[in-house]
């Protein structure tokens, strides 16, 4: 049966995170990977996890190299009560509220406070970007109410209720990937690391960088030979020509929302690389 691509099916259950390069966009071409031959769906770079959210997996693996995103993810599918009343702490769309958060130590705060600021800060920093400093300090600007305001009490519950269905691995890629089996959907969308053009990536510098693209073209073969299916999104690029070789890939429009004044936010091209 066809996945429903309704606006009403797809927003059921919205991310409650902000993410530079969210793939929500494309969730009426991304949700037809998903099939009723599929029993788990991996996501090894989960961001957002729009994706996650909007084909309801009966089971999941959702990982990340973000430690604090992780720990999020954990702390909204078993103490969501206890995150929500910490949120209710916290001064909406304040500018000197945003910077106490992200000046403080992370860890003098409990579990669910940490939780609580780290939804704060993505909810008002400019553009949903994560970026941290040489020691590992989140430092992106305060954006402002123009982010709206933090979702409401019932779309926490919603997402708790989804993130129950998975399990969390907070590393590299290829650790996620360990755990893939026959009857899994793979989707892996990487920070992008391309040559040609000036890219701004949400996480520091180590994230994925060029020589991990090599990792990833051998993790598409293994799976492929191991007959697991899988999709990648990725920027149209002489990386993106590494990665498509030999497999099925499709063109889309994306419209980038990095750049700093709305006249410079361009439609990009991206690829969908697929062994499905």
């Amino acid at each position: 049966m066809a996945p429903d691509l309704t606006e009403s099916s797809r927003r059921d259950c919205a991310p409650f995170l902000r993410w530079a390069g969210s793939k929500r966009s494309l969730l009426p071409i991304l949700q037809t990977f998903w099939t009723t031959k599929h029993k788990r769906y991996i996501e090894p770079f989960a961001g957002s996890a729009c994706l996650f959210f909007a084909i309801k997996p009966p089971k999941a693996i959702l990982g990340d190299l973000n430690p604090e995103l992780i720990a999020t993810y954990i702390e909204l599918k078993y103490r969501v009560a206890a995150v929500l009343q910490e949120l209710k702490k916290l001064r909406p769309a304040d500018k000197e509220e945003y910077n106490r958060l992200r000046e403080i130590d992370i860890s003098s705060l409990m579990p669910p406070a940490r939780a609580a600021r780290f939804i704060y800060l993505n909810r008002f920093c400019f553009n949903g970007i994560y970026r941290t400093n040489l020691l590992g300090k989140f430092n992106v600007p305060y954006s402002g109410s123009r982010c709206g305001n933090v979702p409401k009490d019932e779309a926490f519950q919603k997402c708790s209720n989804r993130l129950r269905r998975a399990r969390f691995i907070s590393g590299d890629f290829e650790s996620v990937l360990k755990h893939v089996k026959r009857g899994d959907l793979v989707y892996m969308d990487p920070p992008f690391a391309v040559r040609a053009r000036r890219i701004f990536r949400e996480y520091d510098p180590s994230a994925f960088t060029h020589k991990d693209i090599a990792r990833l073209r051998s993790c598409m073969e293994r799976l492929d030979a191991a007959h697991i299916n899988f999709v990648v999104s990725y920027a149209e690029s002489d990386e993106a020509d590494v990665l498509r070789k030999g497999f099925s890939h499709e063109v889309v429009s994306v419209r980038r929302h990095i750049a700093g004044f709305a006249a410079h936010r361009a439609l990009t091209n991206e690829l969908l690389i697929s062994n499905v």
